[in-house]
């Protein structure tokens, strides 16, 4: 797993929202971009992590973020899940994983001593060049938009 570090320069990306409208890296020249990857739609922690970042919209607003979730789930599931909790933010249903391997989030994890092959909860704050500005690695599900906004 090659992860994007600060500094990189984002591989440019293009693929469908929840709703099939194709979504590029380059539609966000110019702006500062948060992309945050989650394991799966409509599970605890990602329900968790999006509903905080959902309740703290305006602040990132303010602070001239734009978002972006991105998981391996397909355009159907995001929908739901986005219409579910009324994200103001799109879902890219990453089911080709292009946008998972461009930053490096695919790969082994553990859970209840299980190995398997799946999406690192990982946020990466893109800057208005398209380079990495920082990377956040350890995502506190419930209060992830202050670990942005600090």
């Amino acid at each position: 797993m090659n992860t994007l570090k600060v500094g990189d320069k984002v591989p440019s990306f293009t693929v469908n929202d929840q709703d099939g409208n194709a979504i590029s890296l380059s539609d966000f020249t110019g702006k500062k971009l948060v992309v945050f990857f989650y394991p799966k739609a409509s599970t605890p922690g990602c329900t968790a992590e999006a509903c905080d970042l959902r309740d703290h919209y305006a602040e990132l607003q303010e602070a001239g973020y734009f978002l972006l979730g991105v998981s391996a789930d397909s355009e159907k599931r995001q929908k739901n899940f986005k219409e579910k909790y009324e994200f103001p933010f799109p879902l890219l249903a990453d089911e080709a994983k292009e946008v998972i391997n461009a930053f490096g989030v695919w790969g082994e994890k553990k859970f209840m001593g299980k190995i398997y092959d799946g999406i690192h909860r990982k946020t990466f704050i893109v800057d208005e060049n398209g380079i990495v500005e920082r990377v956040i690695d350890k995502v506190k599900t419930k209060v992830h938009a202050s670990q942005i906004l600090e």
